[in-house]
């Protein structure tokens, strides 16, 4: 797959004068790097993930901490509709 990539400056020094001391082009380096970064990653079994709790304290009543992200969802609606509303009365 041919894909458009940024690399830092430093980095692209790195691999590229690897690149010239193996004897290997540089897209075939910078292919085995993310191999071997990727398979260094996936295989790390022992990542300890703390998460820390937040209290929220009282809510307003009627808001369910638990459904926030519905209660987003309908406060997008309700503005896109108002907005969609002010559009339609703005062209009659």
């Amino acid at each position: 797959m041919r894909t458009t990539l940024t690399i830092d400056d430093d980095l692209a020094g790195l691999l590229q004068r690897k690149a010239r001391e193996l004897d290997k082009p540089f897209k075939e380096l910078v292919n085995t790097a993310l191999r071997k970064g990727l398979a260094e990653n996936l295989s790390q079994k022992n990542v300890n993930i703390t998460v820390r709790t937040h209290d929220f304290g009282a809510t307003r009543a009627g808001l369910d901490m638990d459904r926030l992200n519905q209660f987003v969802d309908e406060l997008e609606v309700e503005d896109y509709l108002r907005k969609a509303a002010k559009d339609d009365s703005a062209r009659h």
